[in-house]
């Protein structure tokens, strides 16, 4: 897992054709990388909100209680796993026109790849600040896209031009989904204790 993380960070063309030459399995994927990135938001979001709370500009911080906090982290990792699900379930459908259209299985392992620098630019929730988590989520989303852009052409072995329709199509139904999942985010965050508590 950290092998891969590393290299689509580092060098993700050639890591794009490692990952496709290893053939694994969804159930692997997930216990090896998407649960434990997805982990990250998550874990450091409960953190941050118990301990230094969620920052609004320059007012009061609002601190979650722990079990409330807990109950907030089980939804959003639950939504977490189902977002690259969905999102593995668009590119196979997208994908539908192509000869060598991947199994929905392969589109599943590629979102997940190509969500890593999102899901690792959740490390800001340790310390939750709306404008820094806003910044570290832009980066990590233009990473993505990067990601998205350079993989889908030798993913689904289409051309440059296929590949960047492709990839637009994909990364304008991936920020609609981003969109719902960071909505769904800030309102049980920051609303917790009067929906849970």
């Amino acid at each position: 897992m950290i092998n891969h993380v590393w290299g689509l960070l580092a060098h993700p063309d050639r890591e794009w054709q490692q990952i496709r030459r290893e053939g694994e399995t969804v159930g692997h994927f997930f216990a090896h990388h998407v649960a434990l990135l997805a982990a990250i938001p998550v874990v450091a979001s409960l953190v941050g909100t118990t301990t230094f709370g969620w920052r609004f500009g320059g007012g009061e911080a609002h601190v979650l209680d722990l079990p409330t906090a807990v109950v907030l982290a089980v939804i959003s990792y639950a939504l977490i796993m189902a977002a690259v699900v969905a999102m593995g379930h668009v590119i196979h459908w997208l994908a539908r026109r192509y000869p060598d259209r991947p199994s929905a299985n392969r589109c599943i392992l590629f979102a997940g790849y190509v969500a890593t620098p999102m899901l690792l630019s959740g490390l800001v929730g340790f310390y939750p600040l709306v404008w820094l988590c806003a910044i570290a989520g832009i980066v990590g989303l233009a990473y993505s896209a990067y990601l998205l852009y350079t993989g889908i052409p030798s993913f689904l072995n289409i051309d440059q031009r296929e590949g960047f329709i492709m990839s637009g199509s994909t990364l304008a139904i991936g920020v609609l989904v981003l969109e719902v999942l960071m909505a769904t985010t800030v309102l049980m965050w920051g609303y917790g204790p009067e929906l849970f508590g």
